[in-house]
C-alpha cells in the first residue's frame, strides 16, 4: 500500500517530498520546499530542516530542540493558505501556511507567512512571521473630526453625539 505524503498533496511520499528530502531532486518552487520541510518534521528528518534554512539565517538554530519537538509532536496536517511568487523561474517567494499538530494531547496550529529565497538554483527558507487572527483596520472614508457634524444625521457635533 502506498504511503501518502504528509504534506497533503495527495501523492505518494516516495513521489512527492521524499526525493526532495533525500536530495534526489531539488524543490522546484518555494511551495514545494515548504511542503518538504513540513514532511521533514513529520519524518523527523531535522538535518534537512537545517540544510534548507538559508546559511545567512542559521544563527541560533537549535538542532537538538528541533529534533525533540519533531519527535514529540503528533503531526495532523498542512494547509497551504496562499503563495506569492516562488515559481521555478523566480528567486523569492512567500508561502502562507497552517501546520496542525498535537503536543502533549493538545491540538495546536502554527500559522505563518514564510519567506523563501533561491540561491544558486536551490530554494531556502529565510524567515517566517506568525499570522495573527486580527487584520489591521483600513479606513475607507475620511476621519470624522470632533467638531464635524455627526455622520449619524442627528445634526449634533460628532463629539456631542456618537464620538462620546
Amino acid at each position: 500500500m502506498m504511503e501518502q505524503c504528509p504534506c497533503g498533496s495527495g501523492l505518494a511520499y516516495a513521489e512527492c517530498c521524499e526525493p526532495i528530502i533525500k536530495g534526489v531532486r531539488p524543490a522546484e518552487t518555494a511551495e514545494a520546499l515548504m511542503r518538504s520541510r513540513y514532511s521533514a518534521y513529520v519524518k523527523v528528518e531535522t538535518d534537512y530542516i537545517y540544510e534548507t534554512t538559508h546559511p545567512k539565517h542559521r544563527a541560533g538554530y537549535d538542532v537538538q530542540g528541533t529534533k525533540e519537538w519533531a519527535e514529540g509532536a503528533e503531526w495532523l496536517g498542512l494547509e497551504i493558505v496562499s503563495t506569492k511568487n516562488g515559481g521555478p523561474e523566480e528567486s523569492i517567494g512567500e508561502v502562507e501556511f497552517i501546520a496542525r499538530f498535537a503536543e502533549k494531547g493538545q491540538n495546536r496550529e502554527h500559522h505563518e507567512r514564510a519567506q523563501f529565497k533561491k540561491d544558486k538554483s536551490q530554494w531556502f527558507f529565510t524567515d517566517g512571521k506568525p499570522v495573527t487572527g486580527q487584520q489591521p483596520v483600513v479606513r475607507t472614508s475620511p476621519k470624522v473630526g470632533r467638531n464635524d457634524p455627526c455622520p449619524c444625521g442627528s445634526g449634533q457635533k460628532y463629539k456631542k453625539c456618537c464620538g462620546k
